[in-house]
């Protein structure tokens, strides 16, 4: 059987699950019964994704701890993530010599169409960010390219990235995050906030859709 690789040279990197990697059987985890015959299988449980987001919040601290920054929450796909991270920075602020003063302000990106990706990119909220002049970025979620190339005419003091995902793709010249949760094979995902239109939100863990949920679901 195949193993999540956890090779952790650079803290850029995240956890590296391997493209024959057969994932978690469903049996082993509890899930909302309305998803029953949709999922293939669990690629990431809900508790290996909170520790996790544990140690980004640490590195981000580590990084950035005593600077204002503005995180910037990428709607809807990074909700749960950001949440979850911001909740974690917070914690760790009150407990620590180093604290973050910290705003966080939402921006909402479409990019796909049943589980393909498409050219035709909508940035809502993103209109007027005159607020970041001279503050730290922390931005969080998916399809970041065209969003911090909007992102840096407002002239922030620095900008980094975090990722909860980040998939392989082949011949991709996306950058990678500042900060990596996971590295995933280049397959279709859903639950924690990532959905297949508008569906699989309120699933806990990172599952791979099947065939017959994509069919279900699509519009």
């Amino acid at each position: 059987m195949a193993e999540v690789d956890a090779r952790a040279d650079r803290r850029s990197e995240g956890i590296v699950i391997n493209d024959d990697w057969p994932g978690y059987s469903l049996d082993l985890f509890s899930y909302p019964a309305h998803y029953s015959g949709d999922l293939d299988c669990v690629i990431i449980p809900h508790g290996v994704i909170m520790d996790r987001t544990e140690r980004l919040a640490r590195n981000i601290m580590g990084d950035l701890g005593d600077h204002d920054i503005v995180v910037l929450c990428v709607l809807k796909g990074g909700y749960q993530f950001c949440a979850d991270l911001v909740e974690r920075i917070k914690a760790l602020s009150r407990n620590s010599n180093h604290t973050i003063p910290m705003r966080v302000h939402f921006i909402r990106l479409r990019s796909y169409l049943n589980d393909q990706s498409t050219e035709d990119l909508h940035i809502l909220g993103a209109e007027d960010l005159s607020f970041l002049a001279g503050k730290g970025i922390v931005g969080t979620g998916k399809t970041m390219e065209t969003l911090l190339e909007h992102v840096k005419a407002f002239k922030p003091k620095m900008i980094k990235v975090a990722g909860l995902l980040v998939k392989r793709v082949q011949h991709s010249l996306a950058s990678v995050p500042d900060y990596v949760g996971f590295e995933i094979p280049n397959r279709f995902v859903v639950g924690y906030a990532l959905d297949y239109n508008e569906y699989f939100r309120d699933l806990n863990h990172i599952c791979i859709i099947s065939e017959s949920g994509k069919k279900k679901y699509k519009v």
